[in-house]
């Protein structure tokens, strides 16, 4: 992701030469020498522990960055960066996830949104290649409620699973994410969100396995969470899965939740239950232009 000047713009500045009233020889700002860069982007949430979103124009395959900032809740993010050398030679521009202390001159691996060019303006999308290459619209998932690990049947409650028991297969249909990038499944509650583990894949048990709360006994190889030590029950909790940058910014839930239960129901002997795609309503979306 990191897409000579020198000849062109100075042909360029040659031919752009004028008078001004003067008699002396001016430079025509439609030379494109120097540009600065626009962006306007809606739905980001604020960053925490210091990470900040950065702007990036990438010109002949090199990154250029137009800037870092913040985000504030509700409100679509905009900035101008400064005027930038060759800017008109950009072919696309990228926003990532940086840490805030450091001046690392190429962008991160977590690139949030990308978009390219097209008469020096272009729309930004999670589903660029350069970005997370993918919209979510097509991710789906079940998960049941069980608790492997605990030998009582009754808390069966006290646990999420997102496999399909009956036939021992994953229940979650993702994309694979690029580097910078993880899944991280959520139950969240009165007491807020609680992670139920990250994970690359659906099939294979997560980064936590069964969890820290979870019993003594075993579990399958898939991701979920048993509640068990201390018990908790979690009918009426929502479920998520949302996918975080690497490294992560927060402890909560990052922005993008492609798929959401609003409601686990109390649905004993391995039922499956299905999250609706929630992609379209967390995806955040943009524009840029030179100016």
């Amino acid at each position: 992701m990191r897409h000579t000047w020198t000849t062109i713009l100075a042909l360029a500045s040659t031919l752009t030469l004028g008078c001004d009233s003067d008699g002396n020889e001016t430079g025509d700002a439609s030379s494109g020498a120097e540009r600065a860069a626009h962006w306007e982007i809606d739905g980001l949430e604020p960053l925490e522990g210091g990470y900040v979103y950065e702007g990036w124009l990438i010109i002949d395959g090199a990154p250029v960055s137009t800037g870092r900032f913040n985000a504030t809740i509700g409100e679509t993010s905009a900035g101008t960066s400064e005027d930038i050398e060759g800017a008109d030679g950009a072919t696309s521009f990228v926003l990532t996830i940086e840490p805030g202390e450091g001046d690392d001159p190429a962008p991160s691996a977590s690139k949030l949104l990308a978009g390219d060019f097209d008469g020096g303006a272009g729309t930004l999308s999670v589903a660029h290649a350069a970005a997370l290459g993918d919209d979510f619209s097509a991710a789906a998932g079940q998960f049941l409620v069980e608790t492997p690990t605990s030998e009582p049947a009754e808390d069966y409650a006290n646990g999420i699973w997102y496999l399909d028991a009956s036939a021992g297969t994953a229940s979650l249909e993702l994309p694979a994410l690029p580097q910078g990038w993880q899944y991280e499944g959520w139950v969240v509650g009165d007491e807020g969100p609680v992670s139920t583990g990250r994970f690359d894949s659906a099939v294979g048990a997560d980064a936590d396995g069964a969890g820290p709360t979870a019993g003594p006994l075993g579990f399958p190889a898939f991701p979920g969470q048993d509640f068990i030590e201390p018990p908790v029950s979690l009918v009426g909790a929502s479920a998520v899965i949302s996918i975080e940058p690497q490294p992560d910014d927060s402890a909560a839930p990052f922005l993008l939740k492609p798929l959401v239960a609003a409601a686990i129901e109390d649905v004993p002997d391995k039922g499956l239950q299905s999250m609706d795609n929630n992609a379209a309503g967390t995806n955040p979306t943009g524009s840029f232009r030179l100016q």
